[in-house]
Formats: C-alpha cells, structure tokens, sequence
C-alpha cells in the first residue's frame, strides 16, 4: 500500500489514474512526459487510420454478413463492465450453435468502448457490443467516421437473444409452395383483347394477385401470372370453389379444353439456426 517513484522488473504494483480499463495483457509505455506519450498515441492512431485506402459501407448488425466456406460469418468486438460479465457473456455467445452461420469475437474486453475498438471493429467489418458500460467520446465521433454501429445493452438474455436473431436475419429466406386452388378449362373464348379460357373453380380460389401453371395430361405447359380474371363483365381480384370465371394468363393462348389451371403463391420462408 505504499506509494513508490518507480517499479522495476518483475515488480508488482497498482497503477492509478487510467481515463479508460486495460486489458490483460496490453503494454504499458513510460514516457518522459505527457506531450510525448500524446505524440505516440497519435502516431499510433494516424497509422491505423492511414491504412484504408477507402470507407466501404460498414455493416450493422441486421445486415452483417460475409461468405467463407459456404457459410456466413457475424463478427462483434465485445466489451463489459467487468470481467465477470465478460466471462459470462464470451460463454453464453460460444454455446450458440449454428451449421449456417458461425460467429466471431473479434475482441473481447473490459471497460468503455474506445476509439482502438471501433478502429478494430472498422477494419474487421465488425459490429461493437457494449453490456452495461459507456462510449468513449473519441468512439463516437469514431463511430460516425468509420460508419460502424455500436449497440449497448444492460440484459443479458437480451443480448444474447439480438445476436440469435441477427444471425439468423443473415440467412435468406427459403422459398415454398402453397397451390391455394384448381380451375377446369370448360370453353375457350377469341375476344379483342386475346383469347380467354372459361373456367369453373374446382377446389380453392383462384386470386388475381397469384401465380398459376397450365397441366395438360398432369404435366405443366405453362408458368407464369395471370393477366385478367373476370367474372361475367367485371374484373374480380378472386373467384372461389363452384363459381365460373374468365381467366387469360400472360401471354399464353394454347388453351384446350380439359387442362387444368392451377393457381399457387409463394411464401418466404425464415430460415433458423
């Protein structure tokens, strides 16, 4: 407890006045004085900066993504309050298990996020992850420069549950199939406009906003959206099960009596961890 002058090698002891938490491990420079150690710094920070040759858009953490060996890859810089929380959280982020997406601590830390961690985060195409600490004004004006996002958070489970999602909005969604209904072609009409097929809906609805392919014999001879769908004169946005209708698709005119038109949307599916 004894205040000293000086500590020399292999010698322990407590060092005061830190504007900011080092990490274990960090070097520890003496200078002569604070205008040389400011000097350093500076140097230092200028060569970090001097190395992008451009600031490409940076990623947030809805959109951040990149392909390695078929996968995506969500890389965060972390920093906490304390190391407690540090070693909770590294675990909790290190337990989520994905085939798809894999993640990625760049860097993990105590104390307020500095101006160095969103310089690494910048040049790693990183998101930076704070639980219950401060941003560092330098970081800030860091942040805005280098167009990285920083997102704070005092819960947990929070934040754990904002990675899980964010990981998984980096996956495109799958697409599938739904038929929602059947037309029989009854009669074919040659109108002004083209040549419409006269249906009856068989099970279903058939919806002007839909998709529909033409099976002749079970076996598709067209694909594609419906132009017009009429019920007597008028246009109609769907015709359900029993009820007759008008209906012309794209530019196809090979109707035959006895094909089948079968209506169909496509949903996007969101895919999961």
């Amino acid at each position: 407890g004894q205040a000293v002058k000086a500590a020399g090698p292999s010698m322990p002891v407590k060092v005061l006045g830190f504007t900011g938490l080092p990490n274990a491990g960090d070097e520890l420079l003496v200078m002569d004085s604070e205008r040389e150690a400011k000097q350093l710094s500076e140097e230092r920070l200028e060569s970090k900066r001097a190395g992008k040759l451009a600031t490409p858009q940076r990623a947030t953490l809805e959109t951040l993504l990149e392909a390695a060996d078929g996968k995506k890859v969500l890389r965060i810089v972390l920093k906490t309050d304390v190391q407690g929380s540090l070693e909770a959280l590294t675990g909790a982020l290190n337990q989520i298990e994905s085939k798809k997406v894999d993640l990625e601590i760049i860097h993990a830390g105590v104390g307020p996020i500095s101006e160095n961690d969103i310089l690494l985060a910048s040049a790693s195409n990183a998101v930076v992850i704070g639980f219950n600490i401060k941003v560092e004004n330098m970081a800030v004006t860091a942040a805005k420069h280098e167009r990285v996002q920083v997102k704070l958070y005092s819960i947990i489970y929070e934040l754990i549950d904002q990675i899980k999602e964010a990981m998984a909005g980096l996956l495109d969604p799958e697409h599938r199939e739904s038929v929602i209904g059947h037309a029989e072609v009854k009669q074919i009409f040659q109108l002004t406009k083209g040549i419409v097929a006269g249906c009856l809906v068989t099970d279903g609805r058939i919806s002007r906003t839909a998709r529909a392919r033409v099976l002749r014999r079970r076996q598709p001879v067209y694909d594609g959206g419906l132009a017009t769908l009429r019920r007597f004169q008028d246009d109609v946005k769907e015709v359900r099960s029993g009820l007759e209708c008008g209906i012309k698709l794209g530019d196809f005119s090979e109707y035959q009596v006895g094909d089948i038109i079968e209506c169909y949307v496509l949903e996007q599916i969101a895919q999961k961890l």
